[in-house]
C-alpha cells in the first residue's frame, strides 16, 4: 500500500537484527545504546530510529515503576491535578521549547507510553490487578483503532485528547486517569528530542545535584547490566572507595534482595538514601568470593577538575583532566591554574575527552579565562530571550599555549569551550571530532507533585557561527584512539596514550613559537 520500500544498507540490517536480539531479552538499557551507535554511523535509518524510540519508552516506564516518588504521584493525584500538570507542560513547551510543537507527534509518543505499559506485567500487576488479559487487548487495539487516528493540531486538542483517553481507559479497564495522563506527560516531552525528559521529583533533585557537583549517596557511578550493577567509577574519598569497592567490581544484591529478583533500576535506587544512614550491598569482585559490605551513606563531592600535573617536566608541559562542568568548575579550574603555575608550567593540556558537558555559564566562565576578547558561543532560540551572544574579557586571562583533547564524547558545553580555542585561534584541538550535542536545556519546575521537565530552548554556534548540532568540532590533528581514563582518579600516561603524547609535541611547538 505504501510502495516499495529500498533495502537498507547491509550494516544497518545487521545493526537492527542485533538490536532486536536484545529487545527480545528485554535488555532495553543495552538497546538504546546499542541503537545509538547505530544510528551514528546510519543518522536517517528510519528502523533503527524507531527500535530506539521503542526501547527508550521501556527504558523509561522501568525507571518510573521503579521511582518511589512517581508511584507516590501517580497514587496521590487526582484526575485535575494530573490534567493540570499536563496543561503546565504543555504551556512550557508552548513558551519555551527552541521549535514549534508538533501536538500530533506529541500525543502519538504519549499513546505509545500507554500502550507499552499495557504490555509491562509489573505495570499491569500494579495498576490493573484482577483485569482480564482479554480487556487489556481490546483497550490496546482502541488506542491503535481511534485515538491514535484523531487529529490534534494544537494544544487545546493535546489536551483534550488526554482527557479522553484516561476516561475511556478509566471505563474500560478502571485504570487510574492520573496513571494516563502521566504517561502523556512523560511521552509529551520524550517526543521532542534526545535531550529533553520529563522528570519525576527524585529525578529532579539528581539534576540539581549533578548542577551542584554533590550529592548524598556511595559516591560510585553505575551501569546497569543483566541482573547486576557494575561499577563504572569510584569517586575517591566517598563511601564506597573507603569500603573497598573498585570499578568493575558488580553489585549483585542489595538489603539482602538479589538483583535477580528485583530490576537493575530498583536496586540503584535503594542505594539512595539520607545521610548518615546505611546500606548493605553485596559485591562481586573477579577472581573473588562475593562479600557483604554495611555503608553509611555520606556527602560526596564529585570532582570536575581531576589529575592536575606536569606531565613532561622538560618542557613545563601542564596537564588536567576535566570531567564536567558544574557549579564549582570555575574556581576548580583557578586553583588548578594557580597550583601548575607555581610548579613551572610553560604550555597547558586540558582533557576533554568523556566530557560530557553540563552547564553553559561555567563552560563560557573557563574559556574566558584563556580568551582576551572576541566571542565565545553564541546561543539561538525560538523566543528572543534565548538569544545570546557571550564575549571573553581581558581581565584574569591567562597567556599559556594551550592544547585542548576531545574524542567523540565529547560533548555540549565542553564543545562550546574547545569550539571557542579552536575558532579563536587560541590553541590545538587534538583528537577526534566531538560527539556534535549543540543545544542548551533549561530545567523547569512544575508547581505539581515536585516533578519538572528539562527542554531544549535553543542552540549554540561557535564563534566563527558553526553550528555544532550533529557537526561537532574538528581538530587540528586527529588522532582516533581509544581513551584510555574511564572514571574518577584515573592517571594521565602519555606512553600509553597516543593522543596525550601527540598533545605533549603539539604543547611543545606552541611554546617554541610564544617565545
Amino acid at each position: 500500500a505504501c510502495g516499495q520500500v529500498a533495502a537498507p544498507p547491509t550494516g544497518a540490517n545487521s545493526l537492527l537484527q542485533e538490536g532486536r536480539e536484545l529487545e527480545a531479552q528485554h535488555r532495553w538499557p543495552e538497546a538504546v545504546s546499542h541503537y545509538e551507535q547505530a544510528l551514528r554511523d546510519f543518522p536517517e535509518h528510519p528502523q533503527l530510529k524507531l527500535h530506539k524510540t521503542l526501547a527508550q519508552i521501556h527504558v523509561d516506564l522501568d525507571r518510573r515503576l521503579d521511582d518511589v516518588s512517581f508511584v507516590k504521584m501517580v497514587a496521590g493525584l487526582n484526575e485535575s491535578q494530573a490534567l493540570s500538570m499536563y496543561h503546565e507542560i504543555g504551556w512550557k513547551l508552548h513558551s519555551h521549547y527552541v521549535e514549534t510543537p508538533d501536538w500530533q507527534q506529541l500525543t502519538w509518543r504519549g499513546t505509545a507510553n500507554l500502550d507499552v505499559a499495557l504490555t509491562k506485567s509489573g505495570y499491569v500487576s500494579r495498576m490493573l490487578p484482577g483485569v482480564s488479559p482479554e480487556a487489556v487487548t481490546a483497550f490496546r487495539n482502541e488506542l491503535r483503532s481511534d485515538v491514535n487516528k484523531r487529529a490534534v493540531r494544537n494544544r487545546t486538542e493535546a489536551q483534550n485528547l488526554v482527557s479522553y483517553t484516561s476516561r475511556l481507559a478509566q471505563q474500560r479497564l478502571g485504570l487510574s486517569p492520573a496513571a494516563v495522563i502521566l504517561e502523556y506527560c512523560s511521552g509529551a516531552v520524550s517526543a521532542l528530542d534526545q535531550y529533553s525528559a520529563y522528570l519525576t521529583s527524585d529525578q529532579l533533585d539528581d539534576v540539581y545535584n549533578q548542577i551542584e557537583g554533590t550529592f548524598v549517596g556511595l559516591g560510585v557511578e553505575l551501569k546497569a547490566e543483566e541482573n547486576a550493577l557494575r561499577i563504572v567509577n569510584v569517586i575517591p574519598g566517598g563511601p564506597a572507595d573507603k569500603a573497598g569497592i573498585q570499578a568493575d567490581d558488580l553489585i549483585i544484591a542489595v538489603d539482602n534482595q538479589s538483583t535477580e529478583v528485583i530490576s537493575t533500576e530498583r536496586a540503584a535506587d535503594m542505594l539512595k538514601g539520607e545521610q548518615g544512614s546505611t546500606v548493605m550491598v553485596r559485591v562481586a569482585t573477579a577472581g573473588q568470593a562475593p562479600r557483604d559490605l554495611q555503608i553509611r551513606r555520606d556527602h560526596v563531592d564529585v570532582p570536575c577538575v581531576e589529575d592536575v600535573k606536569i606531565v613532561d617536566v622538560h618542557s613545563g608541559t601542564a596537564y588536567f583532566r576535566l570531567t564536567s562542568f558544574q557549579k564549582p568548575t570555575s574556581r576548580d579550574v583557578d586553583e588548578a591554574l594557580w597550583k601548575l603555575h607555581r610548579q613551572g608550567m610553560k604550555s597547558l593540556i586540558i582533557d576533554l575527552r568523556g566530557n560530557p558537558g553540563g552547564l553553559l555559564l561555567a563552560s563560557v566562565e573557563v574559556a574566558d579565562k584563556f580568551l582576551t576578547d572576541g566571542r565565545i558561543v553564541s546561543t539561538r532560540g525560538r523566543s528572543e530571550r534565548e538569544n545570546f551572544n557571550y564575549e571573553a574579557h581581558s581581565v584574569g586571562t591567562w597567556n599559556v599555549p594551550l592544547v585542548v583533547l576531545i574524542d567523540r564524547d565529547t560533548a555540549s558545553a565542553s564543545e562550546i569551550f574547545a569550539g571557542a580555542i579552536r575558532d579563536q585561534a587560541r590553541g590545538k584541538v587534538v583528537g577526534e571530532r566531538s560527539y556534535g550535542k549543540g543545544s542548551v536545556q533549561g530545567i523547569f519546575p512544575l508547581n505539581i507533585a515536585g516533578a519538572g521537565v528539562r527542554l531544549t530552548t535553543a542552540k549554540f554556534f561557535s564563534p566563527s557561527g558553526k553550528a555544532i548540532s550533529n557537526q561537532g568540532v574538528e581538530p587540528h590533528l586527529a588522532i582516533n584512539a581509544d581513551n584510555p581514563y574511564h572514571g574518577h582518579g584515573s592517571i594521565a600516561d602519555p606512553t600509553t596514550d597516543p593522543v596525550l603524547h601527540a598533545a605533549i609535541g603539539a604543547a611543545q611547538n606552541l611554546t617554541v613559537a610564544h617565545r
